[in-house]
């Protein structure tokens, strides 16, 4: 083992079953007592198949072939059953659903500690202390499901801080969270800088560069590319590292100052959405949204952004009439009163891509998960087989078309569920954090096709944290905050509040 490493991985390679190559191919990797270390890679690199390794779910509870040597915290997790090695290395799922087990907030903090036979005395400072550092304090007794995306990532940080592993694996802790939320996590993980070590896998890197001792850059076989100093390793393997489409510094990246070009006219009259006075409560909760009236022309490209639960998820859905009406107000899709519209109406219109790609998947291919919509719609058998295979090349899916789509990487996922959105050809297309997981090359691939649809028409709502990609694409900008409709204005002239 390295000296002083706590992490020690030899020649790790990890297989699937039915997977055509290893999602790890001969990985070398060390973690030292006290270092954060940046893990980043393109995705479905196998960054979360690295961190299911070294946490022992792989391969008891996810099944794969494992070669090599993996030692975490002097245990070797392919022998070390999961709940033994949580006692070394705690694990924040990308998806903090994933790892939910209770219903409330305070629960689910408690809910580790009662695992490892903490006193019933010694629970509440923990709780309070870990919940505090994540600022979420205040909503200890709310349920998990009336959070939103963001806050129940930082509920997911909270009951790992809880249970205080001297390993913590982060995977992509920040990508639900908005910049604000964003900033004030790694100003938690930095007071924790050198008391944990610290196993960190990012896409969003400006901000981890600030915290991180040593990057190590993964290439789309799960093999080291580099490793070294952050920002100097990154600066001087920039050409390997865009190549393998890791995101980037702004100043590392030739495309940061790029610009789209929105030119073509806008037509109001319909407007593709229409919010008048919309007000939003859920039954026993607290209003979600105030008085919100919003227009969106139709061959806009607008920008949904603010602060976690300030309700854009919310505000998107009531757009469609999906599974909510507003408290208040009237919402109009392409002239129509949305609640007047059958199902099948508003699908035709509009498509929705969901934050968790997961909750749209109702197959177990992911090529009958394209053709699904299509069928449905009674499209000839021909050209359903034209599109599905014409859509999985666009989006990199061709190699996983017999695959289930839940076993699919987070990136990949979020890749089939804006591609199944995509078969119908709909005049609206409304994506909750569309680039949430992928790798750089993948984000700008997917932005640069909603762009060609915008041009051709498509009008274009994008719920986003990524503020780059916000300066880069949008056309308008609204702002959300605690409900509010605060701004809504050219792109141009939006300033983010930090």
């Amino acid at each position: 083992m390295a000296s002083s490493a706590v992490v020690d991985v030899h020649d790790l390679r990890v297989r699937y079953p039915r997977w055509s190559r290893p999602a790890l191919d001969g990985l070398n990797l060390h973690l030292h007592a006290g270092e954060t270390l940046l893990l980043l890679g393109p995705s479905g690199g196998g960054k979360t198949t690295l961190l299911l390794t070294l946490t022992g779910l792989i391969p008891h509870d996810v099944f794969a072939h494992v070669q090599g040597r993996v030692h975490v915290g002097g245990a070797d997790p392919t022998r070390e059953p999961p709940g033994a090695m949580a006692t070394r290395i705690g694990l924040m799922f990308q998806d903090p659903e994933a790892g939910f087990a209770m219903l409330v907030v305070e629960d689910e903090v408690a809910f580790g500690l009662e695992n490892l036979r903490v006193p019933p005395a010694a629970m509440p400072p923990r709780i309070t202390a870990a919940l505090r550092a994540v600022g979420m304090e205040a909503y200890r007794h709310r349920r998990l499901d009336s959070l939103s995306g963001g806050q129940q990532q930082r509920v997911a940080l909270a009951a790992l801080l809880a249970m205080e592993p001297p390993i913590l694996a982060l995977d992509e802790p920040t990508a639900h969270l908005d910049p604000r939320a964003t900033a004030a996590f790694y100003r938690t993980l930095a007071a924790l800088r050198g008391q944990r070590s610290v196993l960190l896998v990012e896409h969003r890197v400006d901000r981890a560069l600030a915290v991180a001792d040593r990057v190590v850059l993964l290439d789309e076989h799960g093999r080291v590319l580099a490793q070294g100093p952050p920002y100097a390793t990154l600066r001087r393997h920039r050409d390997a590292a865009l190549a393998a489409g890791l995101w980037l510094p702004e100043d590392l990246d030739p495309r940061a100052g790029w610009r789209a070009e929105h030119s073509g006219p806008l037509r109001v009259d319909p407007p593709a959405v229409a919010l008048e006075r919309v007000s939003f409560a859920y039954p026993r909760g607290p209003r979600v949204l105030h008085d919100v009236t919003l227009r969106v022309p139709q061959g806009d490209f607008l920008a949904l952004v603010g602060p976690n639960g300030a309700g854009k998820t919310t505000l998107a859905r009531l757009m469609l009439h999906l599974g909510l009406q507003p408290t208040a107000g009237r919402v109009r899709l392409f002239g129509d009163p949305v609640e007047n519209l059958q199902p099948g109406e508003i699908t035709a219109r509009a498509g929705f891509v969901f934050q968790n790609p997961e909750h749209q998947f109702v197959t177990e291919r992911v090529d009958e998960e394209i053709a699904y919509s299509l069928r449905a719609r009674g499209w000839p058998e021909a050209e359903v087989q034209a599109r599905v295979q014409a859509l999985l090349r666009r989006f990199g899916l061709e190699a996983h078309a017999a695959r289930n789509p839940f076993r699919l990487s987070q990136g990949q996922k979020r890749r089939l569920s804006v591609a199944t959105m995509l078969a119908v050809a709909p005049r609206l297309l409304i994506l909750d954090e569309p680039t949430f997981g992928q790798d750089r090359n993948t984000a700008y691939a997917l932005m640069d096709l909603l762009l060609d649809l915008n041009h051709e028409g498509v009008t274009v709502v994008m719920i986003t944290h990524d503020e780059r990609l916000v300066r880069q694409y949008a056309r308008h900008v609204a702002v959300l905050e605690g409900g509010r409709l605060v701004w809504h204005g050219p792109a141009a002239a939006w300033r983010p509040r930090v």
